[in-house]
């Protein structure tokens, strides 16, 4: 393992350096607990720690090799309705980059009534990320670590050195946190991590993406859909061109909706390339003009599903609370789709 360690002054150095070592030395059934104390400490310093490694000797299981998610290899997981509140515990498994990066907030919007989307500075040049991921996200002063899929695409990150979170309110602490404490300049950090994501190679065959959504799952699918717009509009150099891609998007109301205009914006700019359906359950107003063209009173279907799927060449994206996903899986298979071509992200 290679590891720099850059601070101006020696005792830093050596408070860096038994950070390090204190993070290879935990178990992981200690994860979350070594996360936090390492951020802590790493806030606490003025020095700057980067750490690459292939992976530890010994195995320790702290960090696991990326699985990746692209057109080629396909991940799925083992389904489980049990609720767990803690994001590192919950993701224990789940591959994630070893770096933390420092973030300012830049800006922060209100998406909707309850969902507050969040501007993330991240300046240092090796943080990146795959359309679909999540970060962790630590708070100085909180002990709970977040977990939050980035909602815009890797090409913002590119052109401007920002990333996009929609955080709903909850009493969780770190959600309650961005809604009632968080503002502009305030100070962060995160980490990459989710096995979950698209990152299309040039060599790769296409696919046509079917994207479903049921609330904020939605975000990393938006991430998604936003990066196949912005391959589309490459003009220059061996670039991947994706298929057509199709959403999905669940929710109860046209006031849950996120990113419409956007969303809507990108099928009138490429109508041959992108297509929506928005879908509500419990709509008690009439819908808005400009959304009743897309809109459909009633869950996502299996007949729906159907005019979607081709066997050969979808690869179907789902993202959303754990019934949803076990059921439309089921439909996906019994239209045609193989379980190899069905990746979801599940969050509670």
């Amino acid at each position: 393992m290679r590891q720099v360690v850059k601070c101006k002054d020696l005792k830093y150095r050596w408070a860096a350096l038994q950070i390090l070592f204190t993070l290879q030395k935990q178990t992981k059934k200690k994860r979350h607990r070594s996360d936090r104390e390492v951020f802590d400490r790493i806030m606490s310093v003025p020095c700057f720690v980067r750490t690459l490694s292939r992976s530890f000797a010994g195995g320790s299981g702290l960090f696991t090799p990326a699985v990746c998610s692209s057109c080629k290899d396909t991940v799925t997981r083992k389904m489980s309705s049990r609720r767990q509140t803690d994001h590192l515990e919950r993701t224990a498994s789940v591959h994630r980059q070893m770096e933390l990066f420092s973030a300012r907030v830049s800006d922060i919007m209100n998406e909707s009534d309850t969902v507050k989307r969040l501007r993330l500075e991240v300046p240092h040049p090796d943080f990146s990320f795959r359309a679909g991921q999540w970060v962790d996200f630590f708070i100085p002063g909180v002990d709970t670590v977040g977990g939050f899929s980035i909602c815009s695409s890797p090409g913002l990150l590119q052109r401007e050195g920002v990333i996009e979170l929609a955080v709903k309110y909850t009493r969780h602490p770190p959600a309650h946190w961005i809604h009632t404490k968080c503002s502009v300049d305030s100070q962060v950090a995160v980490r990459v991590g989710g096995n979950f994501y698209f990152d299309p190679q040039p060599s790769d065959p296409v696919v046509d993406l079917l994207l479903i959504a049921g609330g904020v799952g939605i975000n990393p699918l938006y991430s998604i859909l936003l990066h196949a717009a912005d391959l589309l509009r490459q003009t220059h150099g061996h670039r991947y061109t994706p298929g057509r891609t199709h959403l999905c998007y669940s929710v109860k109301n046209t006031k849950e909706l996120l990113f419409k205009n956007t969303i809507i914006d990108i099928c009138h700019e490429r109508p041959d390339k992108f297509s929506c359906d928005f879908h509500v359950t419990q709509q008690s107003s009439d819908i808005e003009r400009e959304l009743q063209p897309y809109t459909i009173n009633g869950r996502i279907s299996e007949k729906e599903l159907q005019r979607y799927v081709d066997p050969e060449h979808t690869l179907c994206y789902l993202c959303g609370p754990p019934p949803m996903i076990e059921k439309v899986s089921s439909d996906l298979k019994r239209v045609g789709l193989s379980e190899d071509k069905i990746l979801f992200e599940k969050w509670w």
